[in-house]
């Protein structure tokens, strides 16, 4: 579903199993009324920067965008963060994911510049964080 809800790019390949194994207990999943995948969210707690939960993956069914449902993952994390005594969350995007980068401006995330071959040769990343108050 991953390459599906990100118009067709590849991205499955990004969200290995392991992510899933050793990080359920702060990772999320939303099912809709009748159990279909709706949202998730792939967090962990930072192990060498103890203010910091990185989200490494958010996700929404593109039929559910605009219904709060990334907003809510994104509270959860923030709730579950303070709770661990962090006071940041961090992600990145690609910079073609505009989309992306609205939505977490618009959560109040910090938009950095771009970090060219972030994740290898031609890899771009924009990093962005959220101050939790």
């Amino acid at each position: 579903m991953v390459d599906d809800w990100w118009g067709g790019r590849a991205m499955a390949a990004m969200l290995p199993r392991l992510f899933i194994d050793h990080f359920a207990q702060t990772s999320y999943v939303v099912e809709d009324a009748d159990g279909r995948l709706a949202g998730f969210a792939v967090a962990f707690l930072s192990p060498d920067d103890v203010q910091t939960v990185y989200v490494h993956f958010i996700g929404v069914d593109p039929a559910l965008r605009g219904s709060g449902l990334g907003r809510e993952l994104y509270a959860r994390v923030a709730r579950e963060a303070k709770a661990a005594g962090r006071s940041r969350i961090a992600a990145v995007t690609s910079p073609v994911n505009t989309t992306s980068l609205a939505f977490h401006a618009a959560l109040g995330f910090e938009i950095g510049p771009v970090v060219p071959d972030y994740d290898g040769p031609g890899e771009d990343r924009v990093p962005m964080t959220w101050t939790l108050r």
